[in-house]
């Protein structure tokens, strides 16, 4: 049985690469000190920012990687880059730019991802796993390359949980019979809104404090375990 054929169009993919091309190069010219680049080290977070998240999709979807297949990715990808450097100029603070725009780009690539998976024929669990993955994928590359903790494995503002929120709904509607364009839409509105919220209110998931402190308490008996009932401490 033949795959279904499905493309993005050109124009929404360059979109999301230029946008991830742009915050990528923000998040990378505000660094200083030791950490701050040079102008190739910029263009080249740029790059990976807008191109990372598709070439991700693809190769876990083990098709041909679209972003090479054509010169507009990498000229997109590079051009927004320099633009971004030459806004980073102009933003005296410049986070709220990257959060907006990385809100706006997690959603794009979550709704692409999710959406080339079902219409591959991928059941809804696994084209939401790809959606996520391409959603931070970019920023997973960006940090690894820099020598910075990967965000999504640390507290944070839900960065994956926002994809995977928007990717979910994507899923869910194109399973009642929504039209996978309209449901993509509607994905990348709720990965959007609970980004943003999530950073407005600094909501993130719990810490692994408690394991971790029983953990520890059993290994050396030298931090008691809070007990029920209310049992006082020591």
């Amino acid at each position: 049985m033949n795959e279904p054929l499905f493309v993005i169009p050109l124009w929404a993919d360059l979109i999301a690469v230029g946008l991830g091309g742009v915050q990528g190069a923000l998040f990378a010219s505000g660094f200083q000190g030791e950490r701050r680049l040079d102008l190739l080290g910029v263009a080249i977070i740029g790059v990976v920012m807008g191109m990372g998240g598709g070439l991700i999709r693809d190769l876990l979807l083990d098709v041909p990687l679209v972003t090479l297949q054509s010169n507009w990715y990498l000229l997109t990808a590079t051009l927004a880059a320099l633009i971004g450097m030459l806004l980073a100029n102009l933003f005296q603070r410049a986070n709220r730019v990257i959060v907006g725009l990385d809100a706006i780009v997690i959603g794009l690539f979550g709704a692409f991802g999710t959406s080339k998976a079902l219409a591959l024929g991928l059941p809804l669990v696994p084209a939401v796993f790809i959606g996520v993955c391409s959603a931070v994928g970019g920023g997973i590359l960006r940090d690894i390359i820099m020598g910075l903790p990967v965000a999504i494995m640390h507290v944070g503002s839900l960065y994956a949980v926002a994809a995977a929120a928007g990717c979910l709904v994507l899923a869910v509607a194109d399973a009642l019979g929504a039209p996978l364009v309209a449901a993509a839409a509607v994905g990348i509105v709720v990965t959007f809104v609970i980004r943003l919220l999530a950073v407005i209110f600094d909501l993130s998931l719990p810490e692994q404090r408690m394991l971790y402190r029983r953990k520890v308490a059993v290994e050396t008996s030298a931090v008691p375990i809070i007990r029920p009932r209310g049992d006082s401490v020591a």
